[in-house]
């Protein structure tokens, strides 16, 4: 069985340094995936309200306890608030919604998934007759507020932040009675987030890495772009290595001491991702793969831009 190291949160609770992502993990194979990853030793889940399938990883997780793999005490299960439920009387309800569909009592992390708040209501990706986003007046320092109340009832462990930049970060911070534990943000060698993550230790926030195979399946991928896991230096590292060129990624992040959440449903790629314990990447090869960061962000949500709380006007 792989032994995976845990990460210290500034609040003392621990999170496996891998786990597994369910965006875009399609309904049907969300479950199978779930208690395929835990099986193979993976006792960190990343779900989130908005991908529409926490039932689905509820059922994985209770089928993987009911047959003693595991227990739900080993297991670090981390769900996200969507943009619509920002408003302060709208969270609690959202979290308890959440911990419905995925059958526990409490989840170990809780994130904001976004700064920037869409208009209430049953849609999640509410729209005018235009199709343009429709936004909400909620602020998202409300929205932490309402979250450290969370942690108080017992329903999270830990509150953090995702797609945040510093200057938000440090509003939050400004303002927070209960500290962030983590910024879960895109990161893999095309988008390397040195600078956020040079920010993040320096007020002790742990950097979470969604999307580090350079989301080779989002919707919006180009035809003709070279997919991360393609990139020749890449390639010829893990050769070198005898190794995958999505587990040489991998391992450039744990080596960065960053939590990392690949997304598979191919039991065979989940039980590859996990194998990157056993060896160490040498100091020229970690060089090769930073100096492949372009600045290349896969999900830039440019169709909302105009928001006042659009994380990426910032350069970091």
């Amino acid at each position: 069985m792989v032994k995976v190291p845990f990460i210290t949160f500034n609040n003392g609770f621990k999170c496996p340094q891998i786990g597994l992502g369910t965006w875009k993990s399609k309904p049907g194979e969300v479950s199978q995936a779930v208690f395929d990853a835990i099986e193979a030793n993976y006792r960190h889940i990343d779900c989130a309200l908005v991908y529409q399938n926490e039932k689905e990883v509820g059922e994985g997780i209770k089928k993987a306890i009911q047959k003693g793999i595991c227990k739900r005490e080993d297991l670090f299960i981390t769900t996200k608030l969507w943009n619509t439920f920002h408003k302060d009387e709208l969270v609690l309800p959202s979290l308890k919604q959440s911990l419905e569909n995925l059958n526990l009592d409490y989840v170990d992390l809780y994130l904001m998934h976004w700064p920037q708040a869409y208009k209430e209501g049953d849609a999640l990706f509410p729209v005018d007759e235009n199709n343009k986003t429709l936004y909400s007046s909620a602020c998202y320092l409300e929205t932490w507020r309402a979250l450290e109340r969370c942690v108080s009832l017992g329903l999270t462990r830990s509150i953090g932040l995702s797609n945040f930049n510093h200057k938000q970060v440090d509003r939050i911070l400004a303002i927070a009675t209960v500290k962030p534990v983590v910024n879960q943000v895109e990161c893999h060698p095309y988008l390397n987030q040195k600078k956020l993550k040079a920010y993040l230790d320096s007020v002790k926030i742990c950097l979470t890495a969604y999307s580090p195979l350079g989301s080779p399946d989002r919707p919006w991928a180009k035809p003709d772009e070279q997919p991360l896991l393609a990139n020749p230096k890449l390639v010829a590292i893990a050769d070198k290595y005898a190794k995958t060129p999505a587990q040489i990624a991998l391992r450039w992040q744990i080596e960065k001491g960053n939590i990392v959440i690949p997304k598979s449903v191919t039991k065979s790629r989940i039980e590859s991702n996990i194998q990157v314990f056993d060896f160490t990447l040498k100091p020229e090869d970690i060089e090769i793969i930073d100096s492949l960061d372009c600045n290349s962000r896969m999900l830039l949500l440019e169709w909302v831009k105009d928001h006042p709380d659009y994380p990426f006007n910032e350069e970091f």
